[in-house]
């Protein structure tokens, strides 16, 4: 499935993977801008507004955590780094600046496109599940969650949602009560099965992430608990006080 007319945004200073991830992604349809200039690249997302960003971490005139983290102050666009950085501590960093995924150097491009494809099917599926006529809120005491909005709200704060984030919410609230591996999150969420073990990583950060959002207290969290040798569950007791509106 080729999501024809998005636009990708690539900044990379590796002029050979710059362009062979362009000319790729041209052929099968996309519309692609690509700079290797970080400063650059704030203006091309200004002026563009693409749909999606690859974005390597190693740029000659801006940091791309910097570049992430402005884009972050503006937009929930899917952000996906590209980068020889591997440690799990440069996964962990971008992960909670709130990129959506992260591959490392060497990589496949077939599994670059495999994971852009999913970004952009969650995001036609969300339309699909969501008719604009249709607002889906869930209230559970203070907290409410719209996800037609992608917001959080408590008291009169109200809190944005990035696109994985209201996934991941919106897949743990669909099985609540229901002990989710990390794999099984990744799998139904960003639409693959890791490769490697650190992928999984990916899924503790933005759970730490929706914490943050959603908990009166994130270091106690009682929403989203954690399964010991398992993974997570969006706690059943509090499924009482739900309240689910539909307002036309």
């Amino acid at each position: 499935m080729i999501f024809h007319n998005k636009k990708i945004l690539i900044v990379d200073y590796e002029a050979d993977i710059k362009e062979l991830i362009k000319r790729r992604f041209l052929t099968v349809g996309y519309n692609v801008f690509s700079t290797s200039s970080g400063k650059e690249a704030l203006v091309y997302f200004a002026k563009k507004q693409p749909d999606l960003v690859i974005l390597d971490l190693m740029l000659p005139d801006l940091d791309g955590y910097e570049l992430c983290r402005r884009i972050r102050e503006n937009s929930q666009v899917p952000i996906i780094i590209l980068t020889s950085l591997g440690k799990v501590s440069d996964k962990l960093k971008g992960f909670r600046l709130g990129v959506d995924d992260y591959l490392t150097k060497p990589f496949s491009l077939k599994e670059l496109e495999a994971r852009i494809i999913s970004i952009f099917s969650r995001s036609i599926q969300q339309n699909q599940n969501s008719p604009i006529k249709i607002k889906k809120i869930f209230q559970i005491e203070d907290l409410v969650i719209d996800f037609n909005k992608r917001l959080i709200k408590r008291s009169d704060l109200c809190t944005e949602l990035t696109e994985i984030e209201h996934d991941l919410l919106e897949f743990l609230i669909e099985n609540v009560g229901k002990k989710l591996s990390r794999i099984n999150i990744l799998n139904n969420v960003w639409g693959y099965i890791p490769l490697r073990f650190t992928d999984v990583r990916i899924v503790d950060v933005n759970i730490s992430r929706l914490r943050a959002k959603i908990e009166k207290n994130p270091s106690k969290p009682s929403l989203i608990v954690t399964v010991r040798g398992i993974g997570y569950m969006f706690h059943d007791c509090i499924i009482s006080k739900f309240h689910k509106k539909e307002i036309y």
